[in-house]
């Protein structure tokens, strides 16, 4: 069992960076690969961004690449996604999540064992 608990949304303006933080508790982190899916008002949840057991390996979806950056530190049994240059349109519950999945599964929700309750961005234009 594993409990997650997202922190670090909040409002910022069009351009502006945030940095989310995944506290996982329970069994540790190291043991699942981890992302983070957002949903806004209206629309399903979707993938975000992922990062492998190991930490080697990084995901993102098109319209993050180049400005989000997923992390994870075992150690501390946190996993980040820094949000920089942020946009309107990336304005959403952020919620992060753990799977024993394989990389094939990493952008598929219900493949995803645990979640956390969301962290709300929110971007002024």
């Amino acid at each position: 069992q594993v409990q997650l608990v997202e922190s670090g949304g909040g409002l910022v303006q069009a351009g502006g960076s945030l940095r989310l933080s995944c506290a996982a508790s329970g069994r540790t982190s190291s043991t699942y690969a981890m992302g983070w899916f957002r949903q806004a008002p209206g629309k399903e949840r979707e993938f975000v961004a992922a990062i492998s057991r190991s930490g080697g390996n990084t995901y993102y979806t098109d319209s993050v690449k180049g400005r989000f950056t997923i992390s994870r530190d075992d150690a501390k049994n946190t996993v980040y996604l820094q949000m920089n240059s942020l946009k309107p349109e990336d304005a959403a519950v952020y919620y992060c999540a753990a799977t024993t999945s394989g990389s094939y599964s990493y952008t598929v929700a219900p493949r995803y064992d645990y979640w956390g309750q969301g962290t709300q961005v929110t971007v002024s234009s």
